[in-house]
């Protein structure tokens, strides 16, 4: 049998985590720049949490938050009832791909069914979790971490099929073993990966502002 764990609770951006992780000879450049980060929370809403990262997926955020915008308005509520009783052509119209259009409607009906209890999900261990998700078609493991980190709060999840991760890891590690690596960023990995998300976005901004070569 599984251990049953307590609710998550709140992930504040705390000092032991920076602490630790600055002391890596691989993340600890990254962290000692890294400015606030605004603390994670259990989701009051976990069902929207997860159709909002399956909305995510292979998107950029901000795409993913226009097509989540338009989903939310037409909507009034995004429910497992709403979702469901919506025409597939009327989620189309939104932005959604019909792959998209399948998994949330797939997750809705799994929600209003119990297959899928949320107030059960977050007392499970985090691979209890991505058991429990990934049956349904269209969520694969990337979408189940980024509820874990994102909608559950949990400390210690780093996502190896997330491509800016897996870009920010070759370059901080080359020629290493990336799961060896964050590995031992445990058990602090979601900073981690909130680190080189960052990293990242800051990389971008400041290639943004670089003058063109003469």
């Amino acid at each position: 049998m599984l251990p049953v764990l307590p609710p998550s609770g709140p992930l504040p951006d705390h000092p032991g985590g920076r602490a630790f992780l600055s002391r890596d000879p691989v993340l600890g450049g990254v962290i000692v720049t890294l400015g606030p980060l605004a603390p994670l929370t259990p989701t009051p809403d976990p069902f929207g949490t997860l159709v909002r990262s399956v909305i995510g997926q292979q998107l950029s955020v901000a795409a993913a938050g226009r097509i989540a915008g338009r989903v939310g308005a037409a909507l009034g509520e995004v429910t497992p009832g709403t979702l469901e009783a919506a025409a597939p052509d009327r989620l189309r119209a939104l932005g959604l791909s019909w792959a998209k259009v399948r998994t949330v409607q797939a997750l809705a009906a799994a929600a209003l069914d119990s297959r899928v209890d949320f107030a059960h999900l977050s007392t499970l261990p985090d691979e209890a979790v991505v058991a429990a998700l990934t049956p349904l078609p269209g969520i694969g493991r990337w979408t189940a971490e980024m509820f874990l980190m994102f909608g559950l709060a949990r400390p210690d999840v780093f996502s190896h099929g997330d491509l800016i991760l897996r870009q920010g890891l070759a370059r901080l590690a080359p020629g290493t073993d990336p799961h060896a690596v964050a590995a031992a960023w445990s058990p602090h990995r979601t900073l981690a990966a909130r680190a080189l998300w960052a990293d990242h976005h800051a990389r971008q901004v400041r290639g943004r502002r670089s003058p063109a070569p003469q």
